[in-house]
């Protein structure tokens, strides 16, 4: 990981979340951000257990003021948390490392967490998403291609996407004609240039759309702050939107942080453990952290109470052999499906819009990877990141009036979700747990990442892409 890069993107999220004092940590650890000063506890009687351990060990400990310790919301709601602080966010020193040490010992005799970091959860801004979108030349095909299934409202299969909301000519591009759901906000800046990650549901939708047509899909502009939701907020977003909708048959979510903590994150357990009583699969991206290190939600998929309802999503590469540079491994990662260079709507094909590329590419593959990855490719020039000397030109500027190539977990996680609902339609299956499970069980695709062999999935619409892409369209 591009340490430099990393610190660009935290900067861009906390201008999206300007209330919020964040920080980067332990040890600036690319990918893990959270509020500072603040720690999440569960409500009841551990909050005031927090409040009187952190207290006393400030008092105990010299450079520390116990002063600022207090709880910050209200009783917890139905998420089950509270915030409480812990120090002075606009001192020095960030204090939750030493609130948590303070409670450590407790939660070794109880054998639970007592507290924990309010972490930002992203649509993989930590760095990378595997590239920025691209226009796909205008004689290509969407990839995975649309299936020939139909559409039938009697027995669709209900998928919920959280991500950014749908860019208001989406109903322009015939396979999102079962799609609804919240208008992502603020597509355009006043030139009319594309915001970062407009167009991300959109995308996702019609990934989903492709592969399962027998699929009614609500799109929730759940991450329209660049992407980015605070750990104590997510829950209760969430919970708005299965009352609003219903609990689905599938969510699909490309949104989590890297995190230590082996038994989830404090701020969903309410959710998760609701979501453990419902048939809902929630379908996760691995995250594009090039890391082993568990990435939640998605890593609920290797706890066992949680496994089958949970599917974590890793993303190959493109030409479908490996796992692509950017995506996050290790043994809690379920199945790794296409989720490099592919193509689908990110506009409706009707007004098309400018974007103009604010990274650049780089001389070497940020994850070590020796292929031609989208690191590298495409090459174009514009407003250089990681505090490189800006060469002065005029950045590239493209216009999107149509499909465009994306990459990242964040696609290959409703690869996954629409063969899930695929399969669901083909065998008249209406557990969708069940029907993940028996499409993994079917599976005979392998591929190899980081030197293991792992399940993949390859769906058959999906067409293998050269690892070197051509120029950008003119």
């Amino acid at each position: 990981m591009a340490p430099q890069r990393f610190h660009e993107q935290f900067e861009h999220i906390r201008r999206s979340l300007p209330d919020v004092p964040l920080t980067m940590g332990p040890d600036d650890t690319p990918g893990l951000l959270y509020e500072k000063g603040v720690v999440l506890v569960r409500g009841g009687e551990d909050v005031r257990f927090v409040e009187d351990a952190v207290r006393a060990h400030f008092t105990e400990t010299p450079g520390l003021v116990p002063d600022h310790v207090g709880r910050v919301d209200p009783p917890a709601d139905r998420t089950g948390v509270t915030r409480v602080r812990v120090g002075d966010p606009a001192g020095g020193e960030d204090t939750v490392p030493h609130a948590l040490r303070a409670v450590r010992a407790a939660e070794r005799r109880r054998g639970r967490r007592l507290a924990g970091r309010n972490h930002v959860l992203h649509i993989a801004v930590n760095a990378c998403p595997g590239d920025e979108p691209v226009p796909a030349p205008r004689t290509e095909a969407a990839n995975p291609a649309v299936s020939g299934a139909r559409h039938d409202p009697a027995t669709a299969v209900g998928v919920l996407v959280i991500d950014t909301g749908l860019v208001h000519d989406h109903l322009a591009y015939p396979p999102l004609a079962h799609t609804t759901g919240d208008a992502q906000l603020s597509e355009t800046d006043g030139d009319g240039v594309l915001h970062q990650y407009v167009g991300h549901g959109t995308f996702i939708a019609g990934i989903l759309a492709a592969l399962a047509p027998n699929t009614d899909i609500t799109v929730r502009g759940t991450l329209n702050d660049a992407g980015a939701v605070l750990e104590s907020e997510f829950a209760g977003r969430l919970f708005e939107a299965v009352d609003r909708d219903g609990w689905p048959d599938i969510i699909s979510l490309s949104a989590g942080t890297p995190g230590a903590d082996t038994d989830g994150l404090i701020g969903l357990d309410t959710f998760m453990r609701e979501l453990r009583e419902r048939r809902t699969l929630l379908v996760a991206a691995a995250g594009n952290n090039g890391s082993d290190t568990p990435f939640w939600p998605a890593a609920y998929a290797a706890l066992p109470e949680y496994a089958d309802c949970v599917l974590s999503v890793g993303a190959l590469r493109a030409d479908g052999e490996s796992g692509a540079c950017f995506t996050n491994h290790g043994p809690w990662v379920r199945v790794h499906a296409p989720g490099e260079r592919l193509t689908s709507a990110l506009t409706g094909f009707v007004t098309p819009v400018p974007y103009v590329y604010q990274h650049s590419t780089y001389d070497d593959c940020r994850f070590g990877a020796d292929y031609a990855c989208t690191c590298l490719y495409p090459r174009h020039t514009g407003v250089l990141s990681e505090g490189r000397e800006n060469t002065g030109g005029k950045p590239d500027q493209v216009m999107f009036d149509g499909l465009a190539q994306w990459s990242g977990t964040s696609f290959a996680a409703p690869v996954a979700a629409g063969l899930v609902a695929a399969r669901m339609t083909a065998y008249a299956e209406r557990d969708p747990r069940v029907a993940a499970a028996r499409l993994l069980a079917a599976g005979t695709h392998r591929a190899e990442v980081r030197g293991a062999h792992v399940p993949a999935l390859r769906p058959p619409t999906w067409r293998p892409v050269r690892t070197v892409i051509p120029a950008l369209p003119a």
